[in-house]
């Protein structure tokens, strides 16, 4: 779809130099793109840069779950400063030699085409994201999206060579705008003066020209002061709002207001002394800058409360309350865990937890965790670790709190966390121990008074922690049986889990986990190396709906037609036992073990109960979640079930297909061959019953999706071979189908050769071959298999 096909197959490392500016998300505004030849584009810097700051500008299009880039064949230009500049330094950049390779200037700086491809697609939109780092760990700065009607693409199946997902870290409508359908625009220089009025401007439309005639970029002159005071003041009282409050204005709160009358956004705001201001369920307040509270602030458990501006300051003055209020879902005794993050700075135990024993909460300490065994739990046990009521919370770390006994139970928990709200950039610290052999669990948790996006929150840290988070949903009753260090263990299986590449699979409470994760959460996430993570606010979310705890069950087995395929299916018992796994055709999936992105084990003690696993052939592990590729369903595909149980007991175990999206499976029955009793069952009309013995069983149970295959036709239909002979000469055989074609590809996705087939046996010369190599072979039954091979 672009203007050229010219690619730089070589990997791509873009080098930060020693001396330039660490930049962050709004440290630049895009002001204007033409993608008319001769592409060009302008930006602001909206903070001071050194000499030698570098920062790429690249038209390829980010996938916003599979949190990379997608497209093969675009771009990138590098610019990079020649000198020391002060913020509100204007640059404008075009390619003088209308695609001829590194043929890109700058009015300020050098700009260089550092990957080829780089070319403005005038006909069916585009994008242009800005980032500092490599493609592989990019820092994004800011984002525009142009062109078409459509939009930020909000997951990867909508992602297209024209549009593209919010990069990660970005917020649409603050730091990503979407110029609509128009080839060309430019900032009319609306407002010029100060950071943050420069930014709430610039994302506006209405501040722009846009056309898809002839333009010429707006040459505007910017300066950069110390933030002043708001553009307007509005005033809510006993008479209503003296005007419509937005990002640009300073709203003060002088009678009691409560946001079930309407959300609203503010420059800044000020609670008045003697009034009472409460961010209902279910709605948001979004503040630029400061807040200031002289009188009670209240944010309800489902309510967003977002500062923008990472410098904003958060005072409250005496006699004034802040307080951040949650209520957990129904628990069924005291002593059931929820697993919290104080929302609010320096809240104590005690405080949070009046009716607690000062014994029943915990820290994890993760530099404290070794698993040499694979049982997931810690050898000496002294990692988790009791927490004194005098003990201050640390934003960003998790606690594990019991509750009260004083309540009749079942019952719900409710917690007040009350002090200053926690906003700007807050670390939490990583560990892995090197003598752990198992997963390095870190336990932290949001710091903050609203939702965050997790995505973000991972792609920002992508060097430091995994791509999956693990949720407590507390649902089986604790027992001595269950594996730990105590009397009396909880069951690992209640954890619910979320991937950034392939989504989430509920725990025992049958409820499946989203990417936002809400206010005053804790969760486990997998730490790569010893660090720190970095919580921002530009992960926060200002709406309505991202702050639940979790996403409700569906009761209709169909969800809305996407392009993605996944389904989810359920494990139960008679006896409660509930377990739940996620099989997702994605973007950037593969049928191999593609790390914690996408492919998610399940947390398996030796004393379980029962429960539901998918398998890959390579490995022996156990997945919850599995990515695959989003062209690897089809009606002769195959997934692999397996099961455990420690059931002793008579029980009637049932199969069932929970729910599912995506176009195959809602044309297409989805079928259980039943390898022990020969049988084959339509789960999408009915659950599958059956009983068992106590084992584990790996080649009972597959799910198909042609019912007149035989376990034999399928699994020949499935076999490729991948040989690799001597002198760069790789050997491809089919068992069963011939091979219409091979694509193969480099770890970073870069298609090296598109192969003509003919026969069941193809040999090829391949000298362009890494080591390690993705070959999609597509077979004349229509059937496309990806394998990984090796020379």
């Amino acid at each position: 779809m672009k203007k050229t096909t010219l690619l730089s197959l070589c990997l791509i490392i873009f080098n930060l130099g020693f001396s330039q500016t660490t930049l962050t998300e709004g440290d630049i505004a895009i002001t204007g793109v033409i993608s008319v030849n001769p592409d060009q584009f302008s930006f602001v810097l909206l903070t001071d840069v050194l000499s030698g700051t570098a920062i790429h500008f690249t038209d390829k299009n980010w996938l916003p779950t599979g949190g990379k880039f997608s497209t093969i064949g675009e771009g990138t230009v590098t610019w990079t400063a020649t000198t020391d500049l002060p913020c509100g330094t204007a640059i404008s950049i075009a390619d003088t030699g209308h695609i001829t390779t590194n043929t890109f200037s700058a009015t300020v700086g050098n700009a260089i085409e550092s990957e080829l491809g780089f070319a403005l697609n005038e006909t069916s939109g585009d994008e242009i994201s800005a980032f500092q780092g490599s493609e592989q760990t990019p820092t994004f700065l800011y984002a525009i999206h142009f062109g078409n009607t459509l939009g930020w693409a909000d997951t990867d199946a909508n992602v297209t060579a024209n549009r593209s997902g919010v990069p990660a870290g970005l917020t649409n409508g603050v730091n990503a705008m979407n110029m609509g359908n128009f080839e060309n625009g430019s900032y009319n220089c609306t407002t010029t003066n100060n950071k943050s009025l420069i930014l709430a401007d610039v994302i506006q439309t209405t501040n722009w020209t846009r056309t898809n005639g002839t333009i010429t970029l707006t040459a505007c002159t910017y300066t950069c002061t110390t933030p002043t005071p708001c553009v307007t003041s509005v005033v809510y009282d006993h008479s209503g709002w003296s005007g419509t409050p937005d990002l640009t204005t300073e709203v003060q709160i002088l009678a009691d207001y409560n946001t079930s009358l309407g959300s609203f956004k503010a420059c800044k705001l000020t609670v008045g002394a003697g009034t009472s201001f409460t961010v209902e369920n279910n709605t948001f307040v979004e503040i630029e800058n400061d807040v200031i509270v002289n009188g009670n602030i209240i944010v309800e458990t489902q309510a967003n409360f977002v500062q923008n501006n990472k410098n904003g300051t958060f005072i409250v003055n005496t006699p004034g309350v802040s307080q951040v209020n949650k209520v957990t879902p129904i628990k069924n005794e005291w002593y059931h865990y929820t697993y919290w993050s104080s929302p609010v700075n320096a809240e104590i135990i005690d405080h949070a937890f009046p009716d607690v024993d000062n014994d029943k909460t915990y820290l994890f300490k993760a530099e404290n965790f070794i698993d040499t065994n694979g049982d997931d739990i810690d050898d000496d046990g002294n990692d988790w670790q009791i927490v004194s009521g005098d003990h201050s919370m640390t934003p960003g770390t998790g606690y594990a709190c019991m509750s009260s006994k004083i309540l009749t139970y079942p019952s719900t928990h409710e917690v007040t966390f009350e002090g200053a709200f926690n906003t700007g950039d807050i670390l939490a610290s990583i560990s892995k121990n090197s003598s752990n052999t198992g997963i390095p669990w870190n336990f932290i948790g949001n710091p903050y008074p609203s939702a965050i996006d997790f995505v973000a929150f991972q792609q920002a840290n992508a060097t430091v922690i995994d791509g999956a988070a693990y949720f407590w949903s507390h649902t089986t009753a604790h027992h001595d049986s269950h594996a730990g260090n105590e009397q009396s263990n909880f069951h690992q299986n209640d954890y619910a889990t979320f991937t950034i590449g392939s989504g989430g699979a509920a725990g025992a409470s049958g409820i499946i986990p989203n990417k936002y994760i809400p206010s005053g959460q804790g969760f486990f996430i997998p730490g790569l190396t010893n660090g720190t993570v970095t919580f921002t606010n530009a992960m926060r979310m200002a709406d309505a709906s991202s702050n639940a705890q979790f996403l409700k069950n569906l009761e209709n087995k169909k969800i809305a037609n996407e392009l993605e395929n996944k389904l989810w299916l359920n494990l139960t018992t008679n006896q409660g036992i509930f377990s739940q796994i996620l099989i997702a055709y994605v973007e950037g999936a593969t049928s191999y073990d593609d790390g914690l992105s996408y492919d998610a084990t399940r947390i398996v003690n030796q004393d379980f109960s029962a429960f539901l696993y998918s398998s890959i052939d390579t490995n022996n592990k156990k997945y919850v979640i599995q990515g695959k590729s989003v062209n690897g369903i089809h009606e002769n595909e195959i997934i692999k079930l397996g099961y455990s149980t420690n059931v002793d007991a008579s029980t009637i175990y049932k199969l069932e297909l929970d729910h599912f999206q995506g176009d195959f499976l809602s044309k297409n029955k989805v079928y259980l061959k039943d390898h022990l009793l020969n049988t084959i069952h339509n789960l999408s009309d009915a659950a599958y019953t059956f009983t068992s013995e106590i084992g584990e069983f790996n080649e009972r149970f597959e799910v198909v999706f042609d019912k007149t295959l035989s376990a034999t036709q399928i699994d020949s239909e499935r076999t490729v071979q991948i040989m690799a002979l001597d002198n760069n000469t790789i050997q491809f055989i089919s068992s069963q189908y011939a091979i219409n074609s091979i694509d193969i590809f480099n770890i970073l996705g870069q298609n090296l050769y598109h192969l003509q087939g003919g026969g069941k046996s193809k040999t090829y010369k391949l000298p362009k071959l890494s080591s390690i190599f993705i070959a999609q072979i597509e077979l004349d039954s229509g059937e496309v298999i990806t394998k990984k091979g090796k020379r």
